[in-house]
């Protein structure tokens, strides 16, 4: 694995802003813009269309979760079904996420205790109204990434490797994330920090996170790497859950496969190699699906799921009085 210092890696050097790809209309008045990078890349692999500088290396948080998956099996875990699709979500908190969660911990002989997770609510919004309600307090396996974490560690008993430091960079688990990374972007890792889960977290280009997922649903059947794309799209709601964008796209679009990852990136495959990857500069998850939906409308989806991914309404009061569009 190739890194270097995030702080020292990605340099707030003088650029040019980068380009609109959503704006935030209200009333028929343009408020506000979101920025941004994305690429589109053809069914030979080739760039079909590019916005910004998707060369540029960026975090692509748990749009990463397709690889670290990859590497837990390569490191020997034979994970399958809901618990493959498990090991590469960001799950919502579901009842059947956590009760997933806590099996595959107790097959291993591992405790909730033992996820390095920080204590969090359920990612949905419903579910975290649920959870408040009941009484229920912050905790390690409620965090979108417990089923992540979980898989790391049962790998690590099984390797008889510590399971105390799984989440330090050097670690064997962590090295071979590194590799998997690079080798499915076709890049060197330009950076690596920590992600919110704690977990380390490889920085590459847009267009290599595009070719990483275009590899993804292109491997041999039986590779590490079409074993998790193959469980993402059998398990659509154990990558994200039932009120979730990726869980739509992966069940009404066959063949697709979707990760979102925080701050606003996004990475898709289709079955027949068409991918796309892109960034919202400013972070901004509400400008994610209509960025999103337009990608997928120049990439020829035509499915009713596009739609239902863009829409994103502003309101005033309780009136529709606007929206988020794409814009390029």
């Amino acid at each position: 694995m190739t890194s270097t210092d995030a702080s020292s890696a990605i340099s707030p050097a003088q650029a040019p802003a980068p380009p609109v790809l959503a704006e935030v209309v209200r009333s028929g008045f343009v408020e506000g813009h979101h920025r941004g990078s994305l690429v589109l890349l053809a069914a030979d692999g080739s760039v079909e269309r590019a916005v910004g500088d998707p060369a540029a290396p960026v975090f692509p948080r748990s749009s990463n979760k397709p690889m670290q998956a990859a590497a837990i099996l390569r490191a020997g875990l034979d994970l399958s079904g809901e618990r493959l699709a498990l090991a590469a979500a960001s799950h919502s908190g579901e009842p059947f996420h956590l009760e997933l969660v806590r099996t595959v911990l107790a097959e291993h002989g591992l405790r909730a205790a033992d996820l390095q997770t920080p204590p969090d609510l359920p990612l949905d919004p419903v579910e975290a109204e649920a959870y408040l309600a009941a009484g229920k307090v912050r905790e390690r396996i409620t965090m979108n990434c417990s089923g992540k974490h979980a898989a790391m560690l049962a790998v690590c008993v099984r390797n008889g490797w510590d399971t105390a430091s799984y989440l330090d960079p050097g670690h064997p688990l962590q090295r071979l994330v590194g590799q998997v990374v690079a080798e499915a972007a076709g890049e060197p890792v330009a950076a690596v920090g920590t992600d919110g889960c704690g977990a380390p977290l490889m920085a590459i280009g847009l267009t290599g996170l595009a070719r990483a997922f275009r590899s993804f649903v292109l491997a041999e059947p039986g590779s590490a790497e079409r074993r998790v794309a193959d469980a993402m799209r059998a398990h659509p709601e154990y990558v994200a859950g039932t009120r979730r964008p990726d869980t739509w796209l992966m069940s009404e679009v066959p063949g697709a496969l979707s990760k979102m990852g925080a701050e606003a990136v996004q990475a898709v495959a289709l079955a027949d190699g068409r991918a796309l990857a892109f960034k919202v500069d400013d972070g901004a998850g509400r400008a994610l699906g209509p960025v999103l939906a337009r990608a997928l409308e120049l990439l020829g989806v035509d499915a009713p799921v596009v739609a239902r991914i863009g829409r994103s309404p502003l309101l005033g009061g309780a009136a529709e009085v606007g929206e988020i569009r794409a814009t390029f």
